[in-house]
């Protein structure tokens, strides 16, 4: 980076300690805080709140939703006029919003930042959307430090979105994984079921993705019995067959509206 950046890190969990290490590889002033003692051992910490966030340019907030509140109010005190406070926070764009609405009257910008994958392993690699007051300036010193970082909006809670519409395909879809391996371990073919569900994510492609949209509509009728027919299998198996009977439900209702349309 050609002017070291200054970095505030509220929260030195494993996704905020491995961002902020990144961090302070990449040549920026890092001031970690968490009132855990031991949180964040071997990287620069702060006192307080208020003395981690005191001349930095970035404020990133790492916590849980449930501490997202308190953590910016824990240095509303402190924040200035260009300070961009993100919250990178796994939560819904309510809580966005409302956070926003804490800390621009600070005269901070606020940036409502998306982490769209898992941060162990990735650290600062780990890409992400932003949306907000703030969003072009995080985007611009974080990307020059190293992070994919896509602005999605102006508006707090549009990065938040995002994510959550994809996380009904992604944890959906582990939710469907984990229901058909426990019930092919009970009949018996787990292997055999690990490798086609690997080869189908490995094949997977746009062309495949309109065939389930499309192909679901085409044939809902017929996919209802189906499904219907692989939850009575589960049962069979003494596996609960949540996922097979929200399908089923979701066939249903295209049946039925093809039918009406």
């Amino acid at each position: 980076m050609s002017e070291p950046l200054s970095v505030a890190v509220l929260g030195l969990g494993e996704a905020g300690a491995a961002i902020a290490g990144d961090l302070a590889e990449a040549g920026a002033r890092v001031a970690g805080f968490d009132p855990r003692e031991g949180a964040g051992d071997g990287l620069p910490r702060a006192d307080s709140p208020e003395a981690a966030v005191d001349g930095a340019e970035l404020v990133l907030s790492v916590n849980s939703a449930d501490a997202a509140a308190a953590a910016a109010r824990s240095v509303l005190g402190s924040l200035k006029a260009g300070q961009v406070f993100a919250d990178l926070n796994s939560a819904g764009a309510p809580l966005k919003r409302e956070l926003a609405q804490l800390v621009e009257p600070s005269g901070a910008l606020f940036a409502d930042v998306a982490l769209m994958a898992g941060v162990p392993g990735r650290g600062l690699r780990t890409p992400a959307l932003v949306s907000g007051s703030g969003a072009r300036l995080f985007a611009e010193r974080m990307s020059a430090a190293g992070m994919p970082v896509e602005v999605v909006g102006v508006e707090p809670g549009q990065a938040a979105v995002r994510k959550l519409l994809r996380s009904v395909f992604m944890k959906g879809m582990a939710a469907a994984a984990i229901e058909a391996l426990s019930a092919a371990a009970a009949a018996g073919c787990e292997d055999w079921l690990r490798e086609e569900i690997a080869g189908a994510l490995t094949s997977a492609d746009a062309a495949l993705l309109e065939r389930l949209e499309t192909g679901s509509r085409r044939h809902a009728a017929r996919r209802v019995h189906e499904v219907e027919d692989a939850s009575a299998l589960l049962r069979e198996l003494g596996v609960e067959p949540r996922i097979s009977e929200a399908s089923a439900g979701w066939l249903t209702q295209l049946r039925d509206e093809g039918k009406n349309g």
